[in-house]
């Protein structure tokens, strides 16, 4: 069993799984998530775009919240997915799609917007001819892809299936379920997962800010030293791979 202990914070049942994952490879993984994915309700324009997945010359899909949901628009109006493969963020994300039998692509290596705009295969898709993009996601975020997809020649439509909300839960219950387990590492899966994370520590940050934080890519990095965190530890993506690759080379405290 590995020293490290680790709290998950990232919205089920991806928690869940990944601490299942975790696991499995010999970590003591806690769930607590700091993120609730709450669906939006559909509006003509998304029923519009829905019902012309086809005519987009790529769709990427950035998140696995973003995959479920996608999945269940189309199963409940009764349309056809995508005939080309899908794109998507990472293999997690990759895999919900795969699941109900739409082919996808993901990354080599890497799990953030850098990663998926280098694909070859996004490449020689957009290379076809300029086209539109759909972008399938939550609310706001991956500028850094369409800014990409841009520089390629692409228009880019979003369709935005999700918020993100900050459960209430209290500092200080956070703190203690932390103390009592003798959690030594912190996991956050995107930026507005660590922000939700230092809303809800609160006054109680400061001691937090002391345990070993484990962030999805540099971006949130330098958000988490920003707000005064010292064992920041950046892995390859928030997929469990990515993590589990960053623990292996990082010696617990």
């Amino acid at each position: 069993m590995s020293d490290w202990r680790l709290l998950i914070t990232r919205a089920l049942p991806g928690a869940d799984t990944q601490a299942c994952e975790l696991r499995r490879l010999g970590y003591h993984a806690a769930v607590l998530p700091l993120v609730a994915i709450e669906p939006l309700a559909e509006t003509p324009e998304q029923q519009a775009q829905l019902s012309q997945l086809g005519t987009y010359r790529a769709l990427l899909v950035v998140s696995q919240p973003a995959a479920r949901l996608l999945l269940a628009r189309l199963a409940a109006t009764g349309r056809r997915p995508p005939a080309e493969p899908v794109f998507a963020v990472g293999a997690g994300t990759a895999a919900v799609l795969q699941e109900q039998g739409i082919d996808a692509l993901w990354p080599a290596s890497g799990e953030d917007s850098e990663a998926l705009l280098a694909m070859p295969a996004l490449h020689a898709r957009l290379a076809r001819s300029a086209g539109r993009v759909l972008i399938v996601r939550g609310q706001g975020g991956r500028e850094v892809l369409a800014k990409g997809l841009h520089s390629h020649g692409a228009s880019v439509d979003y369709l935005e299936l999700y918020r993100r909300a900050c459960p209430a839960l209290e500092g200080a219950a956070l703190l203690q379920r932390i103390q009592a387990e003798r959690l030594n590492a912190l996991v956050v899966s995107s930026g507005q997962g660590f922000e939700h994370l230092r809303a809800v520590a609160a006054e109680h940050w400061p001691a937090l800010a002391r345990l070993a934080l484990f962030v999805p890519s540099e971006r949130v990095a330098g958000l988490a030293k920003a707000a005064g965190a010292r064992h920041v530890f950046v892995c390859a993506g928030a997929g469990t791979a990515a993590l589990a690759e960053r623990l292996a080379v990082s010696a617990a405290p």
